[in-house]
């Protein structure tokens, strides 16, 4: 029966073999793929699908845009922290959009 050291050693050069016979093969496999994907026009998503690893963003279904700042056109959805335009205000109301506040505001700044 062979010691550890023996069977470690044996190991070692297996796995050596195997990485030069990987090496070797992996040129002749890499010229076969890129040959059919020439022939057969594959495109990346033909090969990986879709995602091709990556999960894919999605948009955000948040919340509609309640506050307007007629100086700029800034929304703000009412949720979170208030932006720097409103966070001061004592009565929101005249920022709300489709009201009368908002549009009032732009007629006076004209």
């Amino acid at each position: 029966m062979a010691t550890y050291k023996e069977l470690k050693a044996q190991m070692a050069e297996l796995e050596a073999q195997a990485a030069m016979a990987r090496a070797a093969e992996f040129q002749e496999v890499l010229a076969e793929i890129r040959a059919k994907v020439a022939d057969y026009g594959f495109t990346e998503q033909d090969i990986f699908g879709r995602a091709s690893g990556r999960p894919t963003k999605r948009a955000k279904s948040g919340a509609p845009a309640r506050y307007r700042d007629p100086k700029t056109g800034a929304t703000w959805s009412g949720r979170g922290r208030a932006p720097s335009w409103i966070k001061d205000a004592k009565n929101r109301d005249r920022f709300l959009i489709g009201s009368q506040g908002c549009a009032l505001e732009d007629e006076r700044e004209v």
